[in-house]
């Protein structure tokens, strides 16, 4: 199914009762017998429990009634022990119908919280995979928040639809049925008056309000967004010394926030104040028809206490009316956006017959590609080429010829607008991502860290492996002295993204995390252009050892680092302008001749400036971490 314009699955529109219906599942999950078990248990205990709630009042009314039935002294003295067994009989009442009810929620908190996690991990899953396009395009905080309030609200609406709106709809019912044969007709006409005034007041306040908390709920992502986005990028925010400006965003969306929060709670205190006042008149109303009934001698004071008894127990499930709704609206509201995220349809899929990769050598071939993120933009232009099994090809140009597009192109992530990409023989479009993926290994000039040990993120590359094969993998890459001088060992923190690491020992943790891995093909995307060139030339011994007997792609800035590749291709514009070796690419006086004369000037140049005895910018701190 394509994706609509916006990127949600075509012929979904989302609202109240397609949120509820997406809900019902992970209420009563077919797959969980025991919990369905539960559900029903728990509804039977409710029912007890609501009779037990319209019955107790019976107990007070009589107890009333024997209790001013004869004044004389003799006779209550005698008849003590009736009004106090139905005191006694009324309390009994009262602790069933609380133990029946939370023997309702003791049985149901586990379906509830079953929901919540079942649905809160298929959206984690569901944005893994989703696209590289739409995470590009939003913002991590963002996304963050809305599966916060996302978890949060399905709860409200899963305990909320099941535990109390069948109870309260049972208990109005009931409580109605008891007026009518108690008291008679006109009693339930005011009663039903009044309900439907306070629903209509409830209705029409609530959906005012849910205006109001989805303007807080967007102001509160934005805000939250741009906090994380500020403290991701807590180093440029102190380079350019703008901590007042970062301050100043933020406080524009709190701002929006406080606003909208004043409002919501000014709103709360008017709804229950009109609530107040519509159920409390249709009370006096009912306790004026009674009293005027006990003067007339056509009701006694019991049943004047029994109908204020039933109306201030039937303010409990009114006020829950009004509960449930505003819970189950902001409820709602609040797992929108997930459910919208869980409309969006993955740009990459695997086809219904798609086969794990068979690979024998590792050959990559492109075949006439082309590719856009945007029509108007053609990116690649008919490329064409292939690496051969154990071969190195380079691809270097200026930005924006299209370098780095082709290695996400190779792990499909995004898939090609025209022609083929085929790994020995199969096109990458026919075979499940999983195996694609696991085929190939890359070291990116932009290496992030987990916020975790140095052993996770190399283990990362696969977390099968034992202690000795990522000490093996770290030794491999020239790291393993380096964490053997830490305190802590591969026991060490590496900090948010690994900001706690120079940017020479992130590339070999980097490089430790893929030779672990071991993949068949290899692609180094401008690994060492961050780095120094000192720091480059250490590490650049580690990727010839990953490299060796590997199917490999490097995307190159510095031409030093792909001299002995065996083709380089050059791109201009999406188009492979030349090609060849390095000697033929020098000696053909073109595009690559003049880059290769730009780079040994400046490496002259630092040269210099270093014999000099000149500072020359670096382009990686030195490490934080010192042993």
């Amino acid at each position: 199914m394509n994706p609509a314009p916006d990127g949600r699955k075509p012929g979904r529109d989302r609202s109240e009762l397609s949120a509820l219906t997406d809900l019902w599942p992970y209420m009563w999950p077919p797959d969980r017998p025991d919990l369905k078990l539960r559900v029903v248990i728990a509804v039977l205990a409710l029912v007890v429990a609501k009779i037990l709630t319209v019955l107790v009042p019976y107990t007070y009314k009589w107890v009333t009634d024997a209790l001013v039935g004869d004044s004389d002294h003799r006779k209550m003295v005698a008849l003590a022990t009736v009004p106090i067994l139905l005191v006694i009989a009324y309390g009994v009442g009262r602790i069933m119908a609380t133990g029946f009810n939370q023997l309702r929620d003791a049985l149901f908190a586990r379906v509830g919280q079953h929901a919540v996690r079942t649905l809160a991990n298929r959206t984690f899953i569901h944005l893994h995979e989703l696209s590289l396009r739409f995470h590009l395009q939003r913002r991590t905080g963002g996304l963050s928040r809305v599966i916060e309030r996302g978890t949060n609200g399905i709860e409200s609406i899963v305990r909320y639809t099941i535990l109390n709106s069948l109870p309260t709809a049972l208990e109005f019912a009931l409580t109605a049925a008891v007026i009518w044969y108690q008291f008679g007709f006109v009693y339930v006409v005011v009663i039903a008056i009044t309900v439907c005034l306070y629903v209509w007041f409830t209705v029409k306040m609530s959906n005012w309000r849910i205006g109001i908390v989805r303007v807080m709920n967007s102001s509160d992502t934005e805000a939250n967004a741009k906090a994380i986005d500020s403290l991701l990028n807590y180093e440029t925010v102190k380079y350019f010394n703008n901590e007042r400006m970062e301050s100043e965003r933020f406080d524009r969306s709190v701002a929006v926030y406080e606003k909208a929060a004043i409002q919501t709670w000014t709103s709360l205190a008017w709804l229950n104040q009109g609530q107040t006042v519509i159920f409390t008149v249709g009370t006096v109303v009912c306790m004026v028809l009674s009293a005027y009934a006990v003067v007339r001698g056509e009701q006694s004071v019991g049943d004047f206490v029994l109908i204020n008894s039933l109306l201030m127990q039937l303010s409990v499930p009114l006020n829950f009316i009004g509960f449930i709704y505003r819970e189950i609206r902001q409820g709602l509201a609040d797992i929108e956006a997930m459910f919208d995220l869980l409309d969006v349809a993955p740009e990459v899929t695997d086809r219904a017959d798609a086969r794990p990769l068979a690979v024998s050598s590792g050959a990559v071939t492109f075949d006439d590609v082309s590719f856009h993120y945007d029509p108007d933009r053609p990116i690649l232009k008919n490329l064409s080429f292939t690496v051969p099994a154990g071969h190195t090809v380079a691809l270097v140009g200026p930005s924006g010829a299209g370098k780095s597009t082709i290695s996400r192109l190779i792990f499909r992530f995004y898939d090609v607008t025209g022609g083929r990409i085929l790994i020995d023989g199969q096109d990458v479009r026919d075979v499940t991502q999983a195996s694609l993926r696991a085929a190939i290994g890359i070291v990116p000039q932009d290496t992030v860290l987990f916020n975790d040990t140095i052993a996770y993120n190399i283990r990362y590359g696969r977390p099968s492996a034992g202690d000795a094969e990522v000490a093996e993998a770290a030794a491999s890459a020239q790291i393993a002295d380096f964490v053997a001088s830490l305190p802590q060992g591969y026991a060490t923190e590496v900090g948010e993204r690994g900001l706690k690491l120079s940017g020479g020992e992130k590339q070999r943790v980097a490089i430790a995390r893929t030779i672990l891995k071991s993949p068949p093909v290899l692609i180094l995307d401008e690994a060492t252009s961050a780095l120094d060139t000192r720091t480059e030339q250490d590490i650049q011994s580690a990727i010839d050892r990953v490299a060796r007997d590997r199917t490999t792609l490097v995307i190159a800035h510095r031409l030093s680092t792909i001299v002995d590749a065996d083709q380089i291709l050059v791109l201009e514009a999406g188009r492979i302008v030349e090609r060849g070796s390095h000697g033929e690419l020098i000696a053909l006086g073109g595009l690559y001749a003049e880059m290769w004369e730009r780079q040994r000037e400046a490496a002259e140049a630092e040269q210099a400036a270093a014999a000099a005895g000149e500072d020359f910018p670096r382009a990686s701190p030195e490490p934080v971490l010192a042993p």
